[in-house]
């Protein structure tokens, strides 16, 4: 396997400045398209509850994700709580909206990613880490100095800006984005998350850019573009728009993991739901095999082959 990135802007001197440059977000911050303007140097916490030092929930190996991903050894997966959307029928809602978790200094983030290297894993997956982009920066920088030398995967909602992920060039070897909705109306209501997917788009053109196709040996991803789109009940996800825009303006060589494991959240569903969210009454059900069969064929429609 090539080495990863980061190893290459570790012995430059790179990283230690993108370290800095991250780090100087946080005063006012503005990490992600929030923009809350905290101070989190202070502890402050904004929208996505998080503050100086990064929280995680839990990491090891993790087997359940995309194959190439997975390959024999497992995903060595970090889940950060807290997040800067707020998706009603998210199936991490304890970890993303309650943010069970710890809060941990760069340096035991840093042993974690040391720790599932030991353990062979073939990546370090870092699940929800759009709202701690500095401080991973500054755990990458102490574990690289330590010997990390394993890919990193930005598994990410995809409400990232473009200014934050280009400190990223160089450091992230595989992103896997979201690309949830293709209208504006539904991700404020689903996910409180305006301007979504203008964002998105920007963002997966930005990882492209970055990164390029998914690279697979020996089974194993070794750099690139994973991008997964949940099929939602009544197509509230608009997956013909999503699917366009990534054959038409990503790459019709885009590995897209169109995934069919929706399920309502009934431990976040409220008696008055129809009230609530009068005309998405279809979340309350789980997608039927037509509904899924229409979002692959618009990915067919639209020149893409890989994943599904």
């Amino acid at each position: 396997m090539n080495s990863p990135s980061y190893t290459t802007l570790f012995a430059s001197g790179t990283l230690a400045l993108r370290v800095e440059q991250a780090a100087s977000l946080l005063s006012s911050c503005t990490v992600c398209p929030r923009r809350c303007g905290i101070d989190r140097t202070q502890d402050e916490r904004g929208y996505c509850g998080g503050g100086l030092l990064p929280a995680v929930s839990s990491y090891g190996p993790h087997f359940g994700e995309e194959p190439p991903l997975v390959g024999r050894y497992g995903s060595g997966t970090i889940f950060f709580a807290g997040c800067n959307m707020r998706c009603i029928y998210c199936q991490n809602y304890g970890i993303s909206q309650r943010r069970h978790g710890a809060e941990v200094s760069p340096e035991r983030l840093a042993g974690m990613m040391l720790d599932l290297q030991e353990r062979l894993c073939h990546n370090i997956n870092l699940v929800s880490p759009s709202h701690f982009v500095p401080q991973i920066l500054q755990a990458v920088l102490i574990a690289a100095e330590k010997g990390l030398a394993i890919p990193l995967v930005y598994n990410t909602g995809t409400y990232d800006t473009v200014e934050t992920l280009r400190l990223l060039e160089g450091v992230v070897d595989i992103y896997m984005p979201d690309a949830k909705y293709g209208r504006e109306e539904i991700a404020r209501v689903l996910s409180d998350a305006p301007g979504y997917p203008a964002l998105m788009q920007d963002a997966l053109l930005e990882m492209q850019r970055q990164v390029g196709d998914l690279v697979v040996r020996d089974g194993v991803a070794e750099r690139g573009l994973v991008i997964r789109h949940l099929v939602l009940p009544g197509d509230l996800a608009g997956s013909d728009v999503v699917l366009e825009f990534i054959g038409e303006r990503v790459s019709r060589e885009a590995y897209v993991n169109i995934m069919d494991q929706y399920r309502w959240n009934t431990s976040v569903s409220s008696p008055d739901f129809r009230e609530k969210y009068p005309g998405f009454e279809a979340l309350l059900r789980g997608i039927t095999e037509e509904e899924y069969g229409y979002a692959i064929r618009c990915a067919r429609k639209y020149g893409l082959h890989r994943g599904f």
